[in-house]
């Protein structure tokens, strides 16, 4: 994962997270597990698994 990836990862983390916040409280459980996938599928990229 190159440097600018990173920071697009970190800021559409962020903003996903912003949209959520704004989101109906019924709808958290499933995006924030979507975004928890999204975070483990780069971390597995990063290590290379």
């Amino acid at each position: 994962m190159t440097e600018e990836n990173e920071v697009n990862l970190v800021q559409e983390v962020r903003s996903e997270l912003e949209e959520i916040d704004a989101s109906d409280l019924s709808e958290h459980s499933a995006r924030f597990e979507a975004l928890h996938e999204k975070l483990q599928e780069s971390l597995k990229s990063i290590d290379n698994l």
